[in-house]
C-alpha cells in the first residue's frame, strides 16, 4: 500500500511540473506573438553603424570623439538618407529629406553634439540629455545661457542618428564620453566653475560621473548639478528589459529587441526605443545606488550641491526615487535643492484623481526637518487657476509661502516627464501656431477621432509636451549658478 501511495505521489509530482512547465510555455509563446505582433522594422532598426564610439574606442579627448562623429553622421548619410527608397513618401519622416520632420530643416541641428566657445564666460556648461533624445531637449537652456557661458553640448553614443544605434550601447559607453566632454570643459574654462545640467538619463550619468570621482579619491569636477526629471530609479519591470532581449535572439525574432516600434516623426528624438536602451537606463541607476550606499558620511557630503525639478507624476522614472533613494540620504546644509511641480488640483480635475500622487511623498517631509529645501510647486487654494511655491527647508521648520504670476492651463491636469524643459514658445512641441509651414508641429498635432486607425496613439499626443512654469525653472536656474 505505502508503494503505491509513493508511487501515486510521484505521478502527481511529475504531472504538477508538467502542468506548470506547460503553462510557462504557453506564456512564452503568447508574449513572443503578441510583441511580433507589431509594424514590421525599417531600415533605420536594422542598419548597424560602425563609426560610433564606444568605451573600447580608445579616443584620447572630445576633439577626437567629434571627429568620430563627423564620420558617423557621414555613415548615416550613406546607408539611410541614400539608400532609403519608400514606396509611398510620407511628409512625416525624419529619414525622408525634404519632408517636414527632416533635421535639416532647423538652423541648428540639435542631433550633433557642439561647442560655443565664450572667451568672457562666467562659467562653463555641460549639457547632457536623456535616453532615445537629443540636445534639442535642453536647446532653450543652452541659448539662455549662451552670452554668459562657456557651452558644450554632448550627443550621447547611440543618440541622434538611427534608432538601432540604441541596441548595442552600454552605460559606460555614455559615461566614457561624459568624461570626455567633461575633461575638455573642465582645461578650457582653466579654473573656472563648471556646472551640468541633465535631464533624465543625463542627469543619473552627471551624477554617476561624480560619484566615480568621489568613491575613486578624485576631485569632483562640477560646481553644481542641475537635474531634470532625473533617472534615479525605475520601475521593476525595467529589470526584465535584458530577458526580453535574450528570448528575441534565442527564437530569432528581431521584433523582440524593440519595447516599441513607431513612425519616426519626431526630428529629434526616437519614438521606437530599444528594450536595451531600458537595460541601460537600469544598470545606471543601479550602479548609482550602489556608489552611494558605499560612501561614507564624509564622501557623501562633497557630492556638489543638486537643484533638481522632478513632476510628482512622472510615467518614465520613478519620482518617489528622487526622494527616497537620493535627497533623503544626503546631509543638511550642502545647499541642495528638489522642486516638485504638483498635479492641476483645480476642482474640475481634482475630482477625476484615482489617487492623491502627493501622498506617498508626505512622509517623507512630516516626521522630520529636510536636509534639503524643498520647493512645491502647487495651485492657490484661494486663487485658482495661478500656482504658489510652498517652501520647506532644513534651515526652518515654519512652511514660507509665495504666490506666483503663473498658472494652470485649464485643459492641463499635470505635467510629465518630457515636459520640463520646454517654455510654451518651444516651436516642436509647444501649442503656439507656427510661423514656419514647413516644419512639423508636435505640440499642435492633436486630432480627434475613432481609435486605433493612426499610427501614433491618443496617448502620445495628449502628453503634456511643455511646461508652464517654465520660467520659474529658469529663475532658480540662475540664482543657482550664481550663487
Amino acid at each position: 500500500m505505502r508503494a503505491i501511495v509513493i508511487g501515486s505521489t510521484k505521478h502527481l509530482l511529475f504531472a504538477s511540473l508538467y502542468a506548470t512547465v506547460g503553462i510557462v510555455v504557453a506564456i512564452l509563446i503568447t508574449a513572443v506573438w503578441l510583441l511580433n505582433d507589431r509594424p514590421n522594422l525599417s531600415l533605420w532598426h536594422t542598419t548597424h553603424l560602425t563609426s560610433e564610439y564606444h568605451q573600447q574606442s580608445g579616443l584620447a579627448d572630445f576633439n577626437q570623439y567629434l571627429k568620430l562623429e563627423d564620420k558617423l553622421f557621414a555613415e548615416v548619410e550613406r546607408k539611410i538618407y541614400q539608400q532609403y527608397q519608400p514606396r509611398l513618401s510620407s511628409p512625416f519622416n525624419r529619414y525622408e529629406r525634404h519632408s517636414m520632420s527632416d533635421p535639416a530643416l532647423w538652423q541648428q541641428n540639435w542631433n550633433r553634439s557642439f561647442e560655443w566657445p565664450n572667451p568672457d564666460a562666467e562659467f562653463g556648461l555641460l549639457l547632457l540629455h536623456g535616453m532615445s533624445d537629443s540636445l534639442y531637449s535642453l536647446s532653450h537652456i543652452a541659448e539662455h545661457y549662451q552670452h554668459q557661458a562657456h557651452i558644450v553640448g554632448l550627443r550621447l553614443p547611440g543618440h541622434g542618428t538611427i534608432p538601432s544605434g540604441l541596441t548595442d550601447i552600454t552605460w559606460p559607453d555614455l559615461a566614457g564620453a561624459v568624461a570626455l566632454a567633461t575633461e575638455h570643459l573642465s582645461q578650457t574654462l582653466a579654473g573656472k566653475p563648471v556646472y551640468v545640467v541633465g535631464f533624465s538619463t543625463g542627469a543619473a550619468l552627471a551624477l554617476n560621473h561624480e560619484l566615480e570621482n568621489i568613491s575613486s579619491n578624485k576631485p569632483c569636477a562640477f560646481a553644481g548639478m542641475i537635474f531634470l526629471s532625473p533617472a534615479v530609479g525605475l520601475a521593476p519591470i525595467a529589470a526584465g528589459a535584458y530577458w526580453q532581449a535574450k528570448l528575441g535572439g534565442l527564437v530569432g525574432q528581431d521584433k523582440l529587441y524593440w519595447n516599441s516600434i513607431q513612425t519616426e516623426y519626431d526630428p529629434f528624438k526616437y519614438l521606437s526605443f530599444a528594450v536595451n536602451a531600458g537595460d541601460v537606463v537600469y544598470q545606471l541607476t543601479q550602479r548609482n545606488r550602489t556608489i552611494i550606499a558605499d560612501l561614507s558620511p564624509a564622501q557623501v557630503k562633497l557630492i556638489p550641491p543638486m537643484l533638481t525639478f522632478q513632476s510628482v507624476v512622472d510615467n518614465t522614472v520613478s519620482s518617489l526615487a528622487v526622494v527616497k533613494q537620493l535627497y533623503q540620504l544626503m546631509p543638511a546644509s550642502q545647499g541642495h535643492e528638489l522642486v516638485l511641480f504638483d498635479v492641476n488640483r483645480a476642482r474640475s480635475h481634482n475630482y477625476l484623481l484615482i489617487q492623491d500622487p502627493l501622498a506617498e511623498f508626505a512622509p517623507y517631509w512630516l516626521a522630520n526637518r529636510l536636509p534639503y529645501r524643498l520647493s512645491l510647486i502647487e495651485n492657490s487654494p484661494h486663487n485658482e487657476p495661478y500656482v504658489r511655491v510652498r517652501e520647506l527647508s532644513y534651515k526652518q521648520p515654519i512652511e514660507d509661502v509665495v504666490e506666483l504670476e503663473l498658472t494652470w492651463p485649464a485643459e492641463v491636469y499635470s505635467l510629465s516627464h518630457v515636459a520640463l524643459p520646454f517654455p510654451i514658445e518651444d516651436p516642436l512641441y509647444g501649442p503656439l501656431a507656427n510661423a514656419n509651414k514647413d516644419i512639423i508641429q508636435i505640440g499642435r498635432g492633436i486630432y480627434q477621432g475613432e481609435r486605433g486607425i493612426y499610427s501614433i496613439t491618443a496617448a502620445d499626443m495628449l502628453r503634456q509636451k511643455w511646461n508652464p512654469f517654465y520660467p520659474y525653472m529658469m529663475s532658480r536656474i540662475d540664482v543657482f549658478t550664481t550663487q
